[in-house]
Parts: structure tokens; sequence; C-alpha cells
């Protein structure tokens, strides 16, 4: 399949891709939209089963981070990257160095930041090559994920008070699925609001270590989808609201930190069809941008958490405005929260015209 046929190639300004043979780097580099601002968006370290897997991953994720910046009114552009894990030549310093050469030839046009598979300590490595990167600079936002749940947790609170009439969380139960960084943090939120936590993991001791610190009951990674559970939290990767899902899911609400939950945009209007309320992801799980952003500058040269944090609270108020728009115009809240983007990506070039 050539790239520009390709179904979620979406008019991306520009892909790139990486090989540096002698230091084992395979990537991809893709910029959605620089309309707002420069491009923004995390690396992602993954074994993919194919090229054509990791082309579609870089394409939706970075078509994602436009959206994202968009909604939280951010002046940056969306932008990912994806290198190809080889299980044949293990993640060396040398391959992340190689990785900030990349990055540095975009000239900035794209500044990258930690992701699945990629710490923030490989990302200081990438620094050694370019100074193009966030999330790593001294006295600064640091890592994303504690702003990121924090941001996914208001959405949550949000959409349970859109879609379930309640005003707290005590003694809801809420179904986490995927026990990293993020989804322990948005464990620990929860578990301090007084939900009940069901939690699946393929790491057996992470979910140990939740249902020590948080009272959760455990569940099979297969089985969380069919939890008894008002609300289900999809924290791991992408995809997972599919054909399958839709015939197991006991949730009302799903609102979680992954990227691209939506297998298909139909999926969207099915949700909305069962009577589901979903919290389109780059809208709930967009904290971790907002905080990057306030380190980058825009909340002046020093990173000042109470500010950023205050910035992040507001995404509960951008999902109410996507969930009345939703049933205003009889849409699907995916479907709602893309145009409310592509609305402000319109103004912003208008202005610029």
């Amino acid at each position: 399949m050539h790239l520009f046929d390709h179904p979620d190639f979406d008019h991306h300004e520009k892909v790139l891709f990486v090989e540096d043979a002698a230091n084992g780097l395979r990537a991809i580099i893709a910029l959605h939209d620089t309309t707002l601002g420069p491009a923004l968006g995390g690396c992602r370290y993954w074994r993919y089963a194919s090229e054509a897997e990791a082309v579609t991953d870089a394409l939706r994720l970075s078509r994602g981070m436009t959206y994202k910046s968009a909604l939280a009114g951010l002046d940056l552009g969306g932008g990912k990257s994806v290198i190809l894990a080889d299980p044949a030549r293990p993640k060396t310093p040398a391959l992340l160095r190689a990785m900030g050469r990349a990055v540095d030839s975009l000239g900035g046009l794209y500044t990258v930041a930690e992701d699945v598979g990629i710490s923030l300590a490989e990302v200081e490595t990438m620094a050694e090559t370019t100074r193009h990167v966030a999330g790593i600079r001294a006295g600064g936002a640091g890592d994303p994920s504690p702003a990121t749940a924090f941001g996914v947790f208001t959405g949550l609170r949000a959409a349970v008070r859109h879609g379930l009439g309640r005003s707290d969380l005590e003694g809801l139960k809420v179904a986490v699925q995927g026990l990293g960084s993020v989804g322990f943090e948005l464990c620990r939120l929860l578990h301090g609001a007084g939900a009940r936590l069901i939690v699946a993991d393929l790491d057996a001791a992470r979910v140990a270590e939740a249902v020590e610190s948080f009272g959760a009951v455990a569940a099979e990674p297969q089985g969380i989808l069919a939890a008894e559970a008002e609300v289900f939290a999809p924290c791991a990767l992408g995809a997972v609201i599919d054909d399958a899902a839709l015939e197991v899911l006991q949730a009302r609400v799903i609102a979680g930190a992954a990227n691209n939950q939506l297998a298909e945009p139909r999926h969207g209007e099915a949700l909305r069809a069962r009577g589901i309320l979903y919290a389109p992801d780059y809208a709930i799980n967009a904290g971790g941008i907002v905080n990057i952003a306030h380190e980058a500058g825009r909340a002046g040269p020093c990173y000042d958490r109470e500010q950023a944090y205050a910035a992040i609270a507001r995404i509960g108020e951008t999902l109410t405005e996507i969930f009345r728009r939703a049933e205003r115009e009889g849409l699907a809240t995916s479907t709602a929260a893309d145009r409310l983007a592509e609305e402000r990506l319109r103004a912003a070039r208008r202005a610029a015209a």
C-alpha cells in the first residue's frame, strides 16, 4: 500500500523514514499538522508485527497529538515518532543518539518526549545530539505521567458527572486496564476519592501492588472488559474498543489514558448507540502535553506547577463541552471532539491567512 493511500494518512505534512544501520535504528517520524505551532510528541519504542503496523501507529498517534493540542488550547502541532524494536539488537545509547540526530534534522519542527518504551533517561540520551527534547529540563516539569493521570482523573470525574449523574466517586466501581506509570497513578487518585478498583495488567507484580496498596480486585487481562464496573479506564495500548469488546463491555462510561482507544472510527457511534459515554482519548489524556507546554515557556521562563495543573484541570470543562455538543447534535462524542478540534484549527488558519 502506498503511503498516500493509507487509511490513516490524513494530509500529514511530513513522514520521515529513518535508518541508521550502524547503530541499529529504524524509525518513523510523522508530523501531522503544524498550523498551531511546532509539533510535540513522544517517541515510542515497540516491537511491531510489521512495518505497516508501525506506520499505522505513527500516523494515528501524530494526528491525535494535533487534535489534543487544539482542544487543550496549546500553540503546538501534532507529531509522533516510533522506533521499531529489533529483538536481535538491544536498545543502546548509540541508537538513542542516532534518533536524536534524526529529530535534529527537522530543525525544530518536531520536539521529542518520552512514551511507551522510552524513559526520561533515554530522552536525555537523545538530548546529547539534539536540543529539541521536552520533559527533562532541570527544575522543569519532568516525568509527564503524573500530570497525564491527573488530567484523566479530572476528565473521568466530568464523565461520571455527565453520564452517571454523580458528583462524587465514593463506592464507584472502576475497571482499570494497564498499570503502567499513568494507570497506577490514576488508581492512586481514584482510591483517594473512594472508588472501588478492579485492575488488570500483564505484569503480575504491578497487579499485586495495586491489590495491596489500594484494596483493588485483580482481574485477568483478557477479562477486564467484562468486569462489572460503572467505568472502564483503558490505560494500556490502543484499539481496545472493537466489535468483540462491545459484546462484553459492562461499563456505562469509558474514560482512560490510552491513545487511539477506538479500533475504528465507527466504534464511536457504536458506543453512542449502546448508551455508553466515551471520553475521547486525545481530550482526556492531554495532561502530559499541557504540563510539558508550560515547561517549554508558555507560562513563562520558569515552570510553575500550580499554574500548569490549573490548566490541566480544565480538561473536565472541555469534555463537558464535547458531551453536551454530542447530545445536542446527535453525534458520537468522538465525532463531536473531532469537529471541535477541526474548528479551532480552521480558525487558526484563517487568522494566519
